[in-house]
């Protein structure tokens, strides 16, 4: 009589299992009884029990429960009492862990066992059930058997709710298979039958077909030249060997390495978790080369070593070593796996090779018309890691990571370079420093350049009609330039765009964008700029350039009506009278102070229409640029320089100044 807590036992399984877990578990456990017998016929019989409800789309019912039958030794007193033992180790070793059968009370409602064994001169016959409280074997019955043959009846009874397996008999049997193929290839071993059969024994399944006979087309292995590799555990070299299969119709499998402790699948990892590539499933090609679509595959990996089979767990759903790093055991699993992975690849040699210089491709199709400020660092960086399908976003991110380690490294060197005391020591690190540094410099430069190509290809999109023929407002052209409500204390040097109208005024100490000079009920010009403190030669006096935009939308021109209080050339005339006179503070709260000298820039940008080049003829006494883009006046008594300017122009000088570094770029 044992006295175990069943029920906490089987809810303390957190391991990788599946329904199937208990089902190859008990295959095993035939197989094994089958072994201890030695004999050469031994077979093992599992027959799926189905739901008595049928279909109401006339399909087959519902498997609930499975019958797993052998020839083989039976259930002696020793194996009864192993069964009944919590942890025994009457098999381990086979690798038992004597935990095994618990997992069938994860997923099944009951479990019996029907057995003939041999009793000294006799055969008897054992019947019993997996008990769920504290007794681990229950109703127990033991008699003289008629049958004159040990082997035993395994019955997984009732499939619990939630539950379910595969309806067609060929898709459990390949389940089977692959959870069961290390028995079929372990090397100087002999697998006993394996037959997967409706209750009534029709419709069998030879599992052993699917490696050797006609079946073989569903798993296939690929002969690799490297088949083991060894890794250290604590000063100890341990061997693994690994076998390589196709398998066929895999569905929405994807390629895995599965790692095999004593014959059995225990835990793993996709193969793409190591290399992308193998994200999506492989084709055969036919004699002529050409892609066969119905032959469709993936890889599965097996990995087999006594590093494995020493340190399975208690349930075999994963190892007892850790997945990254194992400072006790001394190999993690990752370390296995990435080792194995690289077999994998030599296993599929041009495939992969195929598939990595397609994304080779796709990365540099998208730097060449996305990022070109990628191109120096594409040459030298590692795209084995990167997903075989990318995103924009993916390549982007991996590229960006590559450069801040590239900046890392380089304030390294340098950091190291000037601390040595003997500049002979480190002047031949010198030229490859500062190459390095270069290139960093470089990879910002393009990226900045291209992203003025798309500014100016936007700020081109708003100086057109939309569908409904309207023009952009005069506040989308403003943003695109410098965002209203806003100035330099808030507004970055990468946020604004003030380079489209003059590249001087990127290195301004403050703009004020569309915000009122002296408070909340005062003017306020679309744009107010103040210059770094110069020196003009006439005068040899300090003095602080101002310059005011005013922005008109594209094609309005009723500005110019003599009754519209919107005449931007007197706008500014009143802003510079304003500052001028010290009605405004500066951004700090003082007086803003200007002299005499203080020079004045004003700069209305709007589209010539003929109404407004009339005005500016006839009525401002503006005089034409040679191109008749604008138009210019100065105005000598309050020291204002004002141009009046076309949206066109604004655009087509942006342009012409960064076309030489557009053409550099091929962009």
């Amino acid at each position: 009589m044992s006295n175990v807590n069943i029920r906490r036992a089987v809810e303390n399984i957190r391991a990788n299992t599946t329904v199937y877990t208990p089902v190859v578990e008990m295959i095993v456990n035939a197989i094994q009884a089958i072994d201890e017998t030695s004999r050469t016929d031994g077979k093992v019989s599992i027959r799926a029990l189905r739901s008595s409800q049928t279909e109401m789309d006339g399909g087959h019912p519902e498997v609930g429960s499975f019958e797993v039958e052998d020839n083989g030794i039976g259930f002696t007193d020793a194996h009864r009492n192993s069964f009944d033992t919590l942890y025994t180790d009457l098999k381990i070793e086979e690798g038992g862990k004597g935990f095994g059968r618990f997992t069938s009370l994860k997923y099944f409602e009951d479990l019996h066992v029907e057995s003939v064994y041999r009793d000294g001169s006799a055969f008897k016959a054992r019947k019993f059930s997996m008990g769920k409280d504290n007794d681990i074997i229950v109703y127990e019955k033991v008699a003289v058997s008629k049958k004159q043959q040990s082997g035993t009846v395994v019955t997984l009874s009732t499939l619990k709710k939630g539950r379910s397996f595969d309806k067609k008999l060929p898709t459990i049997a390949r389940n089977l298979v692959e959870r069961l193929l290390p028995y079929f290839i372990t090397q100087d071993y002999v697998c006993p039958e394996i037959v997967l059969s409706e209750q009534d024994e029709t419709h069998a399944i030879r599992l052993n077909d699917f490696v050797s006979n006609e079946l073989s087309a569903v798993i296939r292995e690929i002969d690799v030249k490297q088949k083991t590799f060894t890794l250290n555990a604590s000063g100890t070299d341990e061997e693994f060997l690994v076998r390589v299969f196709k398998l066929y119709a895999p569905r929405n499998q994807k390629s895995r390495i599965s790692l095999v402790a004593h014959k059995r699948e225990v835990s793993g990892s996709a193969i793409q978790k190591y290399i992308p590539e193998f994200e999506d499933e492989f084709y055969e090609k036919d004699s002529r080369g050409e892609i066969e679509h119905e032959r469709n595959y993936i890889i599965k990996a097996y990995v087999f070593g006594p590093y494995l089979d020493r340190n399975v767990s208690l349930e075999r759903g994963g190892f007892e070593f850790q997945m990254e790093s194992d400072l006790i055991l001394g190999i993690a699993q990752a370390e296995i796996e990435r080792d194995t992975a690289v077999i994998a690849k030599e296993a599929m040699g041009a495939d992969i090779t195929l598939r990595q210089e397609r994304k080779k491709g796709r990365v540099q199709s998208y730097v060449d018309e996305e990022a070109p400020w990628h191109k120096a660092m594409l040459e030298k960086i590692d795209l084995s890691g990167m997903p075989y399908n990318p995103t924009n976003e993916e390549i982007e991110t991996r590229l960006q990571k590559e450069k801040f380690t590239q900046e890392i490294e380089i304030k390294r060197d340098v950091a190291k370079l000037l601390a040595e005391s003997n500049f002979e020591n480190v002047k031949e690190s010198v030229l490859e420093i500062v190459s390095k540094i270069s290139g960093t410099s470089k990879n910002d430069l393009i990226h900045y350049i291209a992203l003025r190509r798309k500014i100016l290809d936007i700020f081109g999109k708003s100086l057109e009609v939309d569908n409904t023929g309207a023009y952009s407002s005069e506040g989308v052209v403003h943003d695109i330039i410098f965002p209203r409500k806003g100035d330099t204390e808030i507004t970055s040097f990468d946020d604004h765009n003030l380079w489209i109208i003059d590249e001087r005024l990127n290195f301004t100490t403050y703009v004020s964008s569309d915000v009122p000079l002296g408070g909340k009920t005062t003017e306020r010009p679309d744009m107010l700029v103040y210059n770094k403190r110069i020196l003009f030669r006439g005068d040899n006096e300090a003095s602080n350039p101002i310059t005011i935009f005013e922005f008109k939308k594209p094609q309005r021109d009723d500005f110019v009506n003599p009754s519209s209080p919107e005449d931007p050339v007197q706008q500014i005339v009143r802003y510079v009278n304003s500052i001028r006179d010290g009605k405004f503070k500066t951004p700090e709260g003082r007086k803003m102070l200007v002299a005499e000298n203080t020079p004045f820039y004003g700069y209305v940008v709007c589209d010539l229409t003929p109404k407004v080049e009339s005005w500016l003829e006839r009525e401002k006494d503006f005089k034409p640029m040679p191109n008749r883009l604008g138009w210019f006046q100065w105005m000598v008594n309050i020291n204002l320089y004002i141009e009046v300017i076309s949206w066109d122009k604004v655009l087509t000088d942006a342009k012409m100044r960064n076309q030489i570094f557009f053409q550099k770029l091929g962009i």
